[in-house]
């Protein structure tokens, strides 16, 4: 069952957090670092966001266990130089291994648009690892296209 997370499923959601973290780590250890207590501080944000009404936190609770969740915002994601985009942005979205490739993920996702569509925002924005082939091809079955690509290089050595 999907529903609005509450503030007793904080610190679940940090838990998944960090194993989304971890997950992403094998991936590309350079980029995520996660900080000693980087679930704990996820956490604290979650409950943050349980009462601002730019923020939607679902969970997916199953059997009584909190199994997933996604998080997403509304915000401006232009800078001042530029002219307003008003915005939903899924800022995470996770699901423990056994409940993958099951549709759960891809209905997250349409509860989220469903709540961006009614605050009338008409598109969203997310961010996935180029080293994620299943995440890839997850976002593009639903629509998403490739708008701006992140580059990284190692500075070079002193000769």
């Amino acid at each position: 069952m999907i529903r609005l997370a509450e503030a007793a499923d904080a610190e679940r959601i940090g838990e998944l957090w960090a194993e989304m973290v971890a997950y992403h780590a094998e991936l590309d250890a350079q980029t995520f670092r996660p900080a000693e207590t980087g679930a704990e501080i996820y956490a604290a944000g979650i409950l943050s966001r349980l009462n601002d009404a730019d923020a939607r936190v679902l969970v997916v609770e199953i059997k009584g266990e909190v199994v997933g969740f996604v998080n997403g915002v509304i915000a401006n994601i232009t800078t001042e130089m530029f002219k307003p985009l008003r915005c939903g942005l899924l800022s995470d979205i996770y699901l423990i291994e056994g409940y993958r490739r099951k549709g759960i993920g891809r209905q997250l996702v349409e509860r989220l648009t469903f709540w961006f569509r009614s605050r009338g925002v008409r598109g969203f924005e997310w961010h996935v690892s180029a080293k994620n082939p299943d995440a890839l091809a997850f976002w593009k079955s639903i629509g998403g296209e490739t708008t701006m690509l992140r580059m990284r290089a190692l500075v070079p050595e002193e000769d």
